[in-house]
């Protein structure tokens, strides 16, 4: 797997949750777990600090990393988007967004669309997106951020056909692709899950091993972020696999929650403060766990 992919999810799911810094040498032997080498992660989290998500701090001979505002703030979002699983009622309105953004700010506009794909717009076409979910706020900062607001208009409105909303679906997305990564997850990982379960309850399975495979799963479930616009339920197929794979991610993340978080802590505690870890944190009330 990608060692910069890896620490993001390690960020996310562990290190922001103990005062959002760690000591490089913690990472090193968090990521050793995996198969990266050091080389591999000093070359990832220099590329993660050129790129603005972490920023770093000398104490001593010790070099520690910590996520910046802005790499907090898409830590935050991504366990926002979670819920995405789970949508609320559909208000039944559109929200659409057109731009004509001009080829000497190219490079905005490139980020701009990948960011529209990540909060779950879908393209009718090269400059108009459209979602049905509420994302006003999420459409004002990246307007904001990208400094694009002479190019920009954005509409709730109302569709009127002749097609219906499901066809209009069709034309911005491709569930049957996104349903099939559904399908490969739940079948890879209800069958792990179960001999996984049966380890952990027979003492077969060590608190490293749990780490592990507990990273592995919220770094593979994390990857619908990027192509689950979350849909209102009104506007999915019948057959929609979305929920079942997520009751099987919350099932297998509290098998493994505890077991990894232990190990995460015994690394953790050598070269860095455990004092500074959230006293509101619970890892079996995780944000990407459904009830």
């Amino acid at each position: 797997m990608n060692t910069r992919s890896m620490i993001f999810t390690l960020y996310g799911d562990y290190i922001r949750h103990y005062g959002n810094k760690i000591w490089i040498g913690s990472l090193i032997s968090l990521l050793k777990e995996f198969g990266h080498n050091e080389q591999a992660v000093r070359a990832a989290i220099s590329r993660m600090y050129k790129q603005g998500w972490v920023e770093s701090k000398k104490k001593g001979n010790k070099s520690y990393y910590f996520l910046t505002e802005r790499g907090e703030k898409r830590m935050e979002e991504a366990a926002e988007r979670i819920f995405k699983f789970n949508p609320e009622d559909w208000d039944g309105k559109w929200r659409m967004l057109m731009y004509t953004i001009p080829e000497t700010k190219r490079n905005a506009r490139d980020e701009f669309r990948k960011e529209l794909v990540w909060s779950g717009f879908g393209a009718m076409s090269t400059s108009t997106w459209i979602s049905p979910n509420n994302l006003e706020k999420q459409v004002r900062d990246l307007i904001e951020k990208y400094e694009i607001e002479t190019y920009v208009d954005f509409f709730v409105s109302e569709y009127k056909g002749p097609n219906d909303s499901r066809e209009l679906v069709e034309k911005c997305w491709n569930l049957d692709e996104i349903n099939e990564k559904y399908n490969e997850f739940i079948t890879y990982y209800s069958q792990k899950y179960v001999i996984d379960k049966n380890k952990i309850q027979r003492g077969d399975m060590s608190d490293a091993e749990c780490f592990v495979e507990r990273t592995n799963l919220v770094h593979e479930y994390r990857k619908f972020l990027f192509v689950d616009p979350g849909l209102p339920e009104q506007l999915l197929p019948d057959k929609w696999l979305g929920s079942h794979a997520g009751s099987l991610f919350s099932e297998y993340y509290r098998e493994l929650a505890e077991p990894a978080s232990r190990f995460f802590e015994k690394v953790f505690e050598d070269g860095n403060e455990l004092k500074h870890k959230d006293k509101a944190y619970n890892a079996m009330e995780h944000p990407l766990i459904m009830e």
